[in-house]
C-alpha cells in the first residue's frame, strides 16, 4: 500500500505470513501466482521508494558537501565550519613561503636629508662630571623617527577687491577663481579624500565622518560626502564613456554579474573589464535584457570569457570562452562526493594544456600549440567525456506516476552535458592564446563590490548606487594603470579625469 500523511510520502506494505502461504499451497496453482504476484508488486513498490530515498538523500549530501572550493559558493558561507573547506586549486610548487630571491623589500632605512633635525648635548662627562658646554662634538650617531605630522584642515579665505572708478564712478569687483561658487565650501583635496574612503576604502558614511572630526579636527556631515560624490561622478562620465569604447574595442573581455541590493530590492550589478579597464552596470535584471541596457556586449565583436549564464549565449557574433576555474571546483566535488576517476583524469587535463601553453608562452618558441599536440588533447578530452557518460547512464524514462517535466539529472550529468556540448568554448585558450585559462579577472573585479554591499548592506537608490559603479569603474581602471587613486580623483575633481588612451591596445 501507498498513502500520503501531511504531504510526506509514506509507505505501508502487508507482508504475506506463513499461515497464508499454506493457504494458497492448499488452493492450487493460481493462489499460488497470485500470492507471488503481488509478492512481486511489493518488491517494485519498495525498490522504487527506496531509489526516490536515495536520490533525496544524495541531493541532500550535495548542497552540504558545497563549498567555495568545489562550487561557485562564495568564501563567506565557508565561516561557519569548524573545519575550513578553502583549499586552493592550484598546485603546490617548489618555493618556500616569503619573499623570492630577487624581491625587493620594504624595510625602514635611514633617510639623507631629514625633514627636522634635534641634536641632544652632552652637558657634563659621565666619569669627572666636567663641564663640557663649551667642548664641540667630534661625531654624532644619529636616529631617526618616522612620524605623521599634526593634520589640520587649511582654511583659505579669498577676498575680491572692490573699486570705485574716480573718473566714472564705475564699481568694480574682482573675479572669484571659477571653482569658489558660494561663501563657503570645501575644496577639491578634501572631497577627494571624502570619496576616497567611501568608495576605494569603503569606509561607511558615518565613520568617515568620524575619520574627518578625529584626524582632520574637520566635522563634516553625509550630506556632504553623498554630494561629493554625485559631483566626482558628473566630472568622470568623459572617463567612463571611453572606459566604455576602450572595452568594446578589446580583442578579449571578461563579463560576470552579481546580486546587489538597491533600496532592499535585489538588483544585478553586471561587469565587463579586461587587464587595464572596468565598467560597472547596475539593473533589475539579469539576462540579456540588461546586458543590452548597458550597451558593451551588443557592439562587442571578439571574444567574452564568462561562466556559462545562459543569456550570454543569445549573442552570437562574438566568441564565447568559459571558465575553466568554475570547471575544476565542479569536477572536484564530483571527485570528492561521487567518486568517479573521469573527473580527476578531465581536471588533470585541463591544467596539463594549461602547463603546456604556458612553457610556450614562457619560451617564446610558439604562439600556438601544433596541430598534433591539439589532435591528441582533443582525443583525450573525447575519451574522457566517454569515459564519464559510461559512469552516469542516462535515466530511466519516467513511468506514470503524476509527476510532470524533465527528469532532473545529477550534477555529473550537467557537467558532461556542458563540456560536451561546448567543448570549443571550453578549450578556447588552447586554441588561442590571448584567451586566458579562466574568469578570475572578471570574479576579482566583481568581488570588491561584493565588499561594499557587505560593509554597507544595501545602496539606498538606483542613483546612488549608479554613482557608486562609475566611481568604482573610474578607481578600479585606476588600479591596472598603476597609477595613484587620490591624486585621480583630485584632477577628477578639478576637471581633469584619467582618459585612456583610445589607441591603446
Amino acid at each position: 500500500m501507498h498513502r500520503e500523511e501531511s504531504g510526506k510520502s509514506i509507505i505501508t506494505v502487508q507482508v504475506p505470513n506463513e499461515e497464508s502461504i499454506e493457504s494458497a499451497y492448499r488452493q492450487g496453482e493460481d493462489s499460488v501466482k497470485k500470492l507471488i504476484t503481488e509478492l512481486i508488486n511489493i518488491v517494485q513498490t519498495l525498490s522504487k521508494h527506496i531509489q526516490d530515498q536515495a536520490e533525496t538523500i544524495q541531493r541532500l549530501q550535495d548542497q552540504l558537501s558545497k563549498n567555495s572550493g568545489n562550487s561557485s559558493k562564495p568564501p563567506s558561507g565557508d565561516c561557519y565550519k569548524k573545519k575550513p573547506y578553502r583549499i586552493s586549486l592550484r598546485k603546490s610548487g617548489e618555493r618556500q613561503n616569503g619573499g623570492q630571491k630577487g624581491h625587493q623589500g620594504a624595510t625602514l632605512r635611514q633617510v639623507e636629508n631629514p625633514d627636522i633635525i634635534k641634536v641632544h648635548t652632552v652637558a657634563e662627562c659621565c666619569n669627572c662630571h666636567a663641564s663640557l658646554k663649551d667642548v664641540k662634538s667630534f661625531t654624532h650617531e644619529k636616529r631617526q623617527l618616522f612620524e605623521i605630522p599634526a593634520i589640520r584642515v587649511e582654511v583659505t579665505e579669498h577676498q575680491s577687491e572692490i573699486k570705485i572708478c574716480p573718473y566714472c564712478g564705475a564699481r568694480n569687483k574682482a573675479e572669484f577663481p571659477e571653482e569658489l561658487s558660494q561663501p563657503v565650501q570645501y575644496g577639491s583635496r578634501l572631497k577627494s579624500h571624502a570619496s576616497y574612503f567611501n568608495n576605494y576604502q569603503f569606509i561607511p558614511l558615518q565613520r568617515t565622518c568620524e575619520i574627518f572630526k578625529d584626524l582632520y579636527g574637520c566635522p563634516i556631515s553625509e550630506a556632504a560626502i553623498l554630494k561629493a560624490n554625485t559631483d566626482l561622478s558628473k566630472h568622470l562620465q568623459p572617463s567612463i564613456e571611453s572606459i566604455k569604447k576602450q572595452i568594446i574595442k578589446s580583442g578579449v573581455i571578461h563579463a560576470d554579474e552579481s546580486g546587489f541590493r538597491v533600496n532592499n530590492k535585489l538588483h544585478w550589478l553586471h561587469s565587463n573589464s579586461t587587464s587595464l579597464f572596468t565598467y560597472y552596470g547596475i539593473h533589475k535584471k539579469r539576462g540579456k535584457e540588461a546586458m543590452d541596457a548597458i550597451g558593451i556586449l551588443p557592439g562587442f565583436k571578439k571574444t567574452v570569457v564568462h561562466d556559462h549564464w545562459k543569456p550570454y549565449f543569445k549573442y552570437d557574433h562574438f566568441q564565447h570562452a568559459l571558465c575553466n576555474a568554475h570547471h575544476l571546483r565542479e569536477l572536484k566535488f564530483i571527485t570528492e562526493q561521487y567518486r568517479q576517476p573521469w573527473s580527476e583524469d578531465m581536471a588533470n587535463l585541463l591544467l596539463e594544456i594549461k602547463a603546456e601553453i604556458e612553457v610556450a608562452v614562457k619560451n617564446k618558441h610558439a604562439e600556438n600549440l601544433s596541430s598534433k599536440q591539439i589532435a591528441g588533447f582533443e582525443e583525450r578530452y573525447d575519451k574522457i567525456i566517454e569515459k564519464g557518460f559510461s559512469a552516469n547512464p542516462p535515466p530511466e524514462i519516467r513511468q506514470a506516476s503524476g509527476k510532470r517535466g524533465r527528469i532532473k539529472r545529477s550534477p555529473p550529468i550537467n557537467l558532461l552535458n556542458r563540456l560536451k556540448n561546448y567543448k570549443k568554448e571550453t578549450l578556447a585558450f588552447m586554441y588561442d592564446f590571448n584567451v586566458p585559462f579562466d574568469n578570475n579577472q572578471g570574479e576579482r573585479d566583481i568581488r570588491m563590490v561584493k565588499v561594499k554591499q557587505k560593509v554597507s548592506g544595501t545602496m539606498r537608490t538606483i542613483e546612488g548606487a549608479e554613482v557608486f559603479c562609475n566611481i568604482r569603474g573610474y578607481i578600479s581602471t585606476i588600479r591596472k594603470n598603476s597609477l595613484s587613486v587620490i591624486n585621480a580623483i583630485q584632477d577628477a575633481f578639478n576637471g581633469k579625469p584619467f582618459i585612456p588612451d583610445l589607441n591603446k591596445s
